[in-house]
């Protein structure tokens, strides 16, 4: 989803039992005239007329914080045989446009087809939760209400320009559109009309212009051209774990003097920028060394196992093989206490997360490394049910 948000928070006390058709149908009328402060004309507001109040999409933001899953399992789906098989036959069929978007923007023609993957099963799965009933509902909720009701304004813009209708607004439950899962706040700034016919159409079943408005979108958040994702490496015995974290940045040819090691082919070359070692599942699964393009596709989403996902399947599209180390599939996902358990632990000891909120982010794994060091583990500051045990003391 272009872009992913954070859709943590609090919810406002006593909204729960406002949240109806009824008080919609309030929020709409209060809404309005900001809407047409932002330039919304009367034609476009005519849209906002009988807009659902969408109690599943209320259930959806409030619950997704609870999900959990290992990425060897979210990629043994996100880089299935069936979605490899699937974007072959869509680059066989829209190849040339590929092709095209690529030297155009300069944005790697399987990256952008690993994203529609991804997003839409290459067109299959768009999305049929209006959308505008959506973002209404969730600017209506109250969680990131300024963010939703920006993204409706955006969304009536889009139908006041002509670019499609009402009706064909149709996507995700959280307001993402068309084959790559644009959002309205940046269809304006980002999306083309690639085929040429007046529209700027992300939803249809012609992808054209959605690919390129994804390239445009890549490009625009700093695409390097010819630079890769990331590559799995092999690391040296004796490996100085505390070197593999995204603030160390070193070039191919320096990560290469400490016995770091393409697994497939040379090391790339130093012209391609600095890269850093990026361990997803510590020690014992695939180490990567990462590159800028890496950070760029976190702009799209930022979740590491979607920018892996998309990595991986447009390497897999490409005609590379899996991931040469295994995963250690033997672990298991943390629940979202058990993050924040294992964060609170940290803290306690000494090794503060600067927050406990289950986020599993720099400040935490940086947080293991130090308890790992101090304890005499290895400092690959993986976050596992093992660590988790070590802090309990078990």
């Amino acid at each position: 989803m272009a872009v992913v948000f954070a859709l943590c928070g609090t919810l406002v006390q006593g909204q729960e039992s406002d949240l109806s058709q009824e008080s919609l149908n309030q929020w709409l009328v209060d809404f309005r005239p900001r809407a047409a402060e932002a330039g919304v004309g009367e034609q476009a507001l005519a849209a906002l007329e009988g807009l659902g109040f969408l109690s599943s999409v209320v259930d959806l933001d409030r619950n997704q914080n609870e999900f959990s899953k290992t990425l060897w399992d979210y990629l043994d789906s996100a880089v299935s045989d069936g979605r490899i098989a699937g974007g072959e036959r869509a680059i066989a069929a829209h190849g040339e446009t590929l092709a095209q978007i690529e030297a155009e923007y300069g944005v790697d023609r399987y990256i952008v087809a690993a994203i529609w993957g991804l997003e839409s099963a290459y067109g299959a799965v768009r999305g049929d939760t209006p959308t505008l009933a959506a973002l209404a509902t969730l600017a209506h909720e109250g969680r990131r209400g300024a963010f939703f009701e920006a993204q409706l304004i955006a969304a009536l813009q889009i139908l006041q320009a002509g670019d499609t209708t009402a009706d064909q607004m149709r996507g995700s439950w959280a307001g993402a559109m068309g084959h790559t899962q644009f959002m309205p706040g940046n269809f304006d700034r980002l999306a083309v009309d690639y085929d040429g016919d007046g529209r700027r159409d992300i939803w249809g079943d012609d992808p054209t212009d959605a690919l390129a408005s994804t390239a445009v979108f890549l490009r625009d958040a700093g695409w390097t051209t010819g630079q890769p994702w990331g590559v799995e490496v092999t690391l040296p015995e004796g490996f100085d774990y505390d070197a593999a974290r995204r603030t160390g940045t070193r070039v191919p040819s320096a990560w290469a003097s400490v016995g770091v090691t393409a697994v497939r082919g040379e090391m790339p070359d130093d012209a391609l920028g600095g890269a850093s070692i990026l361990l997803p599942a510590g020690h014992r699964g695939p180490a990567l060394m990462i590159f800028g393009n890496f950070k760029v596709l976190e702009r799209y989403n930022t979740a590491d196992a979607y920018v892996i996902a998309v990595g991986h399947l447009a390497d897999r599209l490409r005609g590379d093989g899996a991931f040469a180390r295994a995963w250690p599939r033997e672990d298991r996902a943390l629940t979202l206490d058990e993050r924040r358990e294992l964060q609170q632990l940290l803290t306690d000891a000494g090794h503060s997360t600067l927050g406990v909120d289950g986020i599993v982010g720099p400040n935490t794994i940086n947080a293991a490394r130090r308890f790992q060091r101090a304890n005499g583990l290895l400092p690959d500051g993986y976050i596992s049910a093992g660590l988790l045990d070590s802090l309990r003391g078990e």
